[in-house]
């Protein structure tokens, strides 16, 4: 690159919107409890959600961070949930405004706490199996996250038959805007600490099962996708395929398999406190509460406004030259 370049560059890059293109769980409810994720390096205070350290993705299907997200730390409290328990997740973005991306699958995996409470489960070993995952509109040229851009929450049933005990669920996010070049899909995996009750009999086999990283590749189909912006789009989910005693594809909003999407749109309605069921703790989360209310901007394009820096980054960059 010349000088003169250069100095065209560098004030481009600087009114990228950096921190807003990238974003976070900020609050996950169970059966209409709300409960309040930290903000990335927050003082945190008591919750079920990971805190990570950073709204940056993870890139690179080998990255250590693939497994619950940015130098994710343990949460201090596991919230009760029951088979076929109806969970949402809201993201935001970095800087507190709707969630900035719009192409890409959402999906879901579960991985059991094994011999200790997820407040203390070191995950790095875990064996996760998928449980929904959520790609296309009808039409196939509207990706369902368009509608988590829009303000929505995404939708998640537990399986009605999953067996009893503490699990981390990982609910991810991939970001496409990039991925017609190698080593450009954004993954945003986040982790949520739950006690599934009952006596249910059902569990994943090893086959269904995966580690992260190892469960993706990045040449994978859905993954790496050259044609990702041509319409009506062609996907392949990556992973493994959804395990056979989730919950049954349905017309409600919740997506519950393969074949199904959410289609939810609005905005959460915070509870006053939160409650989980790590040695009976119940916490308030006024100070999380408080940052979350703050979450209330329209949403951008952040692919939109990307593709024009880069076409005025590349024209200016051939005049300089």
């Amino acid at each position: 690159m010349s000088y003169c370049s250069y100095q065209f560059s560098l004030p481009l890059l600087a009114l990228l919107p950096l921190v807003s293109a990238h974003g976070y769980v900020a609050q996950v409810a169970i059966d209409g409890t709300d409960y309040f994720g930290n903000p990335p390096n927050a003082n945190p205070v008591p919750s079920i959600v990971r805190q990570i350290n950073n709204v940056a993705p993870v890139k690179g299907a080998s990255n250590p961070y693939l497994n619950c997200g940015q130098d994710a730390q343990l949460a201090s409290l596991v919230a009760n949930a029951n088979p076929s328990s109806q969970l949402q997740f809201w993201w935001k973005g970095g800087d507190g405004s709707n969630w900035p991306h719009n192409i890409g699958p959402i999906m879901t995996y579960m991985a059991q706490c094994v011999n200790t409470t997820c407040d203390q489960y070191d995950s790095t070993n875990a064996e996760w199996f998928k449980i929904e995952q959520t790609g296309l509109q009808p039409g196939n040229t509207v990706w369902y996250q368009q509608n988590i851009m829009n303000g929505g929450p995404a939708n998640v049933t537990l399986p009605p038959t999953l067996a009893p005990g503490q699990y981390l669920i990982r609910h991810e996010i991939i970001a496409l805007h990039l991925a017609n070049e190698m080593g450009g899909a954004e993954f945003y995996p986040s982790c949520t600490q739950v006690n599934i009750q009952g006596d249910q009999s059902s569990v994943a086999s090893a086959s269904d099962e995966v580690t992260f990283p190892g469960g993706y590749s990045d040449n994978d189909p859905g993954i790496y996708d050259p044609t990702i912006f041509d319409t009506p789009v062609q996907y392949t989910f990556p992973g493994p395929p959804v395990v056979s005693f989730a919950a049954s594809p349905s017309n409600t909003s919740s997506p519950t398999s393969s074949n199904s999407s959410s289609t939810t749109t609005g905005t959460p309605v915070p509870s006053s406190t939160a409650s989980g069921s790590g040695g009976g703790v119940q916490c308030q989360v006024s100070t999380a509460q408080a940052a979350f209310s703050m979450y209330a901007r329209q949403p951008r394009s952040v692919s939109r406004v990307m593709r024009r820096w880069w076409e005025s980054l590349t024209s200016l960059s051939s005049i300089a030259s």
